[in-house]
C-alpha cells in the first residue's frame, strides 16, 4: 500500500487490493487486515488529493493575481478567470455575466465550454433564475439540477437557453465591489452535481479577482479618458489659434474677390482651394451655377432642409452641404466633396464661404431682376395684342425678343400660374427663373403670373411647371396652358385661353394641377377658342374608332343609336335593324375598349358629346341610316 501511495496510484488501484487478496486465496484474517489497510490508504489518498487540489487552486489564484498586476486587456483577463474556473471546478461550462445599469438586468460577458448561441446571448433580469437571484441578493446559490429545482423563478427564455446548452448542475457566485454587485460568475455541468463548500469558496475567490479586474480596468479607462481629454483640450487650443489665423486669411481672400466683382465660378474655385475639395454651387431650383474639382453632384433634399433649419453645414452621403441664405430666404446651396471628415475650423470656413456666396447670389439676383423687368415689359406688350394700340408693331416686338435671346418665330405656349396669395411674389420670381432656363419670357399681367416659352406640348409644360414650382416654393401651384402658336399676333388669344383653363381647373377642384383645354374634357371644348374637337373626340372615342376602322364593325353607330334612343336596348335594336343580343354584344365590346365606367353618368355624358362632335365633324347621317 505504501508503494502504491508513493507511486501516486489512482484510488481505484488501492481499492482493488482486497479483491486481489481474496482471489489469491488469502486467509480471512489477512483479507480483513488488507481491507483495514486499504481504508487507511484511501483516506491518505483523499488527503493528498485535497492538498494537491488546494495547491492547484492557490497556483491559479496566484496566476490570476499576476494577470491583474499586468492588466492590459480586460477581455483577456476575464476569459482567463472563466477558463480557470471551469478547469479547477472540473465543470463542463463556466461563464460570467455583468450588470447592465440601463436595462437593469445582467448579460453574458464571457463563456467557456458553451456550444449554444441562444445561451450565449441570454439576459437575466433581477430575481430571474439562479443568476438573477445571485445578482439581486449578492449571495452564492447552487442547484444540483436546475431543471427540476423550483427554488428559483423560471422564465421561458432562461429555461430554453439552459435546456439548449444541456445544463443541469449550476453554481453562481456574485462579483462584488464593496456593496455593489456588478455581475455573477458561474460553473455548470451537463449532469446533476452537488457543489461542495470548497467549490463554492474557490469560485467565490475567482469572482473576487474578476471584480478587481473589472474595477481596475474601469479606473484605468477613466485615467486614460482624463489624459485624452487633457490632450484634446490642448489640441483644441492649438487648433483654435490656427483656425483664427486660417479664418482671417480666408476672409481676406474671399473679401478681395467680392470687392473686385468676381463671379460664381471664381468664388467656387477659391473655396475649393481653401478647403482642398471639390465645390458645386446650385440655385434654389437645383440648377448648377458653378462647379470646380468634382463630378456633377446635387444636394439631397433632406440634408439641404437640415442645413436651412440648423443654419450649419450638414454631411450626408459622403458630401457636405450648406444652404445659402439671405436671412431666412433660400438663395441656393453649396456642396463640398472629397472631404469625408471636416474639422470644426474647416466647417466654419465652409459656412463662411456660404455667406460670401449668398452676397454674390444677391448681386446676381439684382441683375436678373433688372433683366426680368425688361422681359416682363416685352411679355406685357406681346399679350396686349394688336387690338391694344394702333402703334402695335410685330417687327419691333420680334427685334426686342431677339435681343433677349427669344425667337418668336418658333411655336410658343402661354401658361398662367397661380398659388396661395402669400407666396405669389415667390412664384413670380421662380417662374422668371424657369423662363430663363426655357428660353422664354415671364412676368405679371393683371395680377397673374404668366410664362411664354417655346413649346409644342402645352399640357406637358403645364404639368411640369405645376410639379416643379410646387416643390420649390412649398405650396400647390395651378397652371393653365394654351398653344402652341407661332407669331406675336397669336399670343394674346393664347393668354386668354390659358387664363380660362386655369380658372376652370380651380372650378373643377383640380387646384395644384397643370393642364391645357384639351385635357379638360368637354369643358375644354367649350372653353377653347380654337379647334379642340379632334383631340377631344380621339381621347374619348379613340379605342372604339380604331376598332371599327380595323375590323369594319359598327360600334360607333351602335353607341349613337343607344344614346339617341335613351339608352334603351329594345329601341336601339329597332333603329339598327339587328337582334337585341347583337346590341348587347357590341356594347360589351365597347365596355372592354372604354372601361367599365363608360355608361356611368359622367362617362356617358362625355361619350354622347364626343359622338355628336364626331358626327358633325364628319358630316355623317344619324344612326338609323345603314352604311352602303
Amino acid at each position: 500500500m505504501l508503494d502504491l501511495l508513493a507511486a501516486d496510484a489512482p484510488a481505484q488501484e488501492l481499492a482493488a487490493q482486497p479483491a486481489r487478496a481474496r482471489a489469491a486465496g488469502a486467509a480471512p484474517e489477512d483479507v480483513a487486515r488488507i481491507e483495514e489497510t486499504t481504508g487507511a490508504a484511501l483516506a491518505v489518498r483523499r488527503v493528498l488529493d485535497q492538498y494537491r487540489r488546494r495547491e492547484a487552486e492557490l497556483v491559479a489564484l496566484f496566476d490570476t493575481a499576476g494577470d491583474l498586476a499586468g492588466l492590459r486587456d480586460l477581455d483577456a483577463v476575464l476569459r482567463a478567470i472563466v477558463r480557470r474556473a471551469r478547469t479547477l471546478l472540473g465543470s463542463d461550462v463556466a461563464y460570467l455575466t455583468l450588470h447592465d445599469p440601463v436595462a437593469h438586468d445582467t448579460f453574458m460577458r464571457v463563456t467557456e465550454g458553451s456550444v449554444s448561441a441562444a445561451f450565449q446571448q441570454l439576459r437575466l433580469g433581477m430575481g430571474e433564475g439562479l443568476g438573477g437571484l445571485v445578482a439581486q441578493t449578492a449571495r452564492p446559490y447552487a442547484s444540483t439540477d436546475y431543471r427540476t429545482d423550483r427554488r428559483y423563478r423560471h422564465t421561458g427564455a432562461i429555461d430554453d437557453g439552459v435546456a439548449e446548452e444541456g445544463l443541469r448542475g449550476i453554481l453562481g457566485v456574485p462579483l462584488r465591489l464593496g456593496g455593489e454587485v456588478i455581475g455573477v460568475l458561474f460553473a455548470a455541468d451537463r449532469t446533476p452535481r452537488e457543489f461542495t463548500p470548497d467549490a463554492i469558496a474557490l469560485l467565490g475567490s475567482l469572482a473576487d479577482h474578476a471584480a478587481v479586474a473589472i474595477d481596475s480596468a474601469r479606473r484605468l479607462e477613466e485615467t486614460r479618458t482624463a489624459l485624452a481629454r487633457l490632450e484634446a483640450a490642448n489640441a483644441t487650443a492649438r487648433a483654435h489659434g490656427e483656425a483664427l489665423h486660417q479664418a482671417s486669411d480666408a476672409h481676406d481672400r474671399l473679401s478681395k474677390l467680392v470687392l473686385r466683382g468676381a463671379g460664381t465660378d471664381e468664388v467656387a474655385a477659391e473655396i475649393a482651394a481653401l478647403l482642398g475639395g471639390g465645390v458645386a454651387v446650385h440655385d434654389t431650383d437645383g440648377s448648377e451655377l458653378a462647379r470646380v474639382g468634382t463630378a456633377p453632384v446635387t444636394p439631397a433634399a433632406a440634408s439641404l432642409e437640415a442645413s436651412r433649419t440648423e443654419g450649419r453645414a450638414v454631411r450626408a452621403d459622403g458630401v457636405w452641404c450648406c444652404a445659402v441664405l439671405a436671412g431666412a430666404e433660400p438663395l441656393g446651396s453649396i456642396v463640398l466633396t472629397g472631404r469625408p471628415d471636416l474639422p470644426e475650423a474647416d466647417r466654419r470656413l465652409f459656412e463662411r464661404a456660404a455667406l460670401v456666396t449668398a452676397m454674390l447670389l444677391l448681386v446676381r439676383r439684382s441683375v436678373a431682376e433688372t433683366e426680368d423687368r425688361v422681359r416682363g415689359e416685352l411679355l406685357d406688350d406681346l399679350l396686349a395684342g394688336p387690338a391694344s394700340s394702333a402703334h402695335w408693331d410685330e417687327g419691333s416686338l420680334a427685334l426686342r425678343a431677339r435681343r433677349l435671346g427669344v425667337d418668336l418665330a418658333r411655336p410658343h405656349a402661354v401658361a398662367v400660374l397661380d398659388c396661395a396669395p402669400a407666396l405669389r411674389s415667390r412664384l413670380a420670381a421662380e417662374t422668371a427663373r424657369a423662363a430663363r432656363r426655357l428660353g422664354g419670357l415671364a412676368g405679371t399681367r393683371h395680377g397673374n403670373t404668366v410664362l411664354l416659352a417655346p413649346c409644342d406640348r402645352p399640357a406637358g409644360l403645364a404639368r411640369d411647371l405645376a410639379a416643379d414650382l410646387a416643390r420649390i416654393i412649398g405650396t400647390p401651384v395651378t397652371v393653365g396652358a394654351a398653344g402652341p402658336g407661332t407669331g406675336p399676333e397669336h399670343h394674346a388669344a393664347l393668354h386668354a385661353e390659358a387664363l380660362r383653363c386655369r380658372t376652370a381647373l380651380h372650378s373643377l377642384g383640380r387646384t395644384g394641377e397643370g393642364a391645357d383645354v384639351t385635357e379638360l374634357g368637354f369643358i375644354g371644348v367649350l372653353l377653347g377658342d380654337r379647334a379642340a374637337i379632334g383631340p377631344y373626340v380621339e381621347r374619348v372615342l379613340g379605342p372604339v374608332l380604331a376598332y371599327d376602322a380595323e375590323r369594319g364593325t359598327e360600334l360607333v353607330r351602335t353607341l349613337d343609336a343607344y344614346y339617341d334612343q335613351g339608352a334603351s336596348l329594345s329601341r336601339a335594336k329597332d333603329t339598327l335593324h339587328v337582334h337585341v343580343n347583337t346590341v348587347v354584344q357590341r356594347l360589351d365590346r365597347v365596355a372592354q375598349l372604354l372601361g367599365p365606367d363608360w355608361n356611368k353618368p359622367a362617362g356617358a355624358l362625355e361619350i354622347h358629346l364626343a359622338l355628336r362632335l364626331h358626327r358633325l365633324s364628319r358630316g355623317t347621317a344619324g344612326p338609323g341610316t345603314r352604311r352602303a
